[in-house]
């Protein structure tokens, strides 16, 4: 996970089609520019950077052409607890939706196998 360069997830641990889900996995970097002010001597990660390294919902899904890329449209029912640096995260996504020209997707990201973050993800 680079967040300067916005490289957020290490690596693509599965991918379903048929359910159309996929799973990533990123670690937390140990040092970084954004915990110089967030916060002194308490270094976590920013609630808005950890819903970044989710994957976007119409990579969960199943279609192979892509026409845009996707971009945050909504974020409902949010609940974060930032992880601290060095943590190992699981994140997973599941499409609920693709049609109208938005597609809507379930996402969490687990710490040490308890729930981190969760949100319905809608993009356009």
């Amino acid at each position: 996970m680079r967040l300067e360069y916005f490289q957020l997830i290490d690596r693509i641990v599965d991918i379903t089609l048929m359910i159309s889900t996929i799973r990533v996995e990123a670690t937390v970097p140990t040092t970084s520019t954004i915990f110089e002010e967030h916060f002194p001597r308490y270094p976590l990660m920013p609630g808005v950077l950890s819903s970044k390294p989710w994957p976007r919902p119409r990579v969960a899904g199943h279609r192979a052409q892509v026409h845009r890329m996707p971009i945050f449209a909504a974020v409902k029912q949010a609940r974060s607890a930032p992880p601290a640096p060095g943590k190992a995260l699981a994140l997973s996504a599941k499409l609920l939706h693709e049609g109208s020209g938005y597609a809507v997707t379930k996402a969490e990201i687990r710490c040490d196998g308890k729930l981190a973050c969760n949100a319905e993800i809608t993009s356009n």
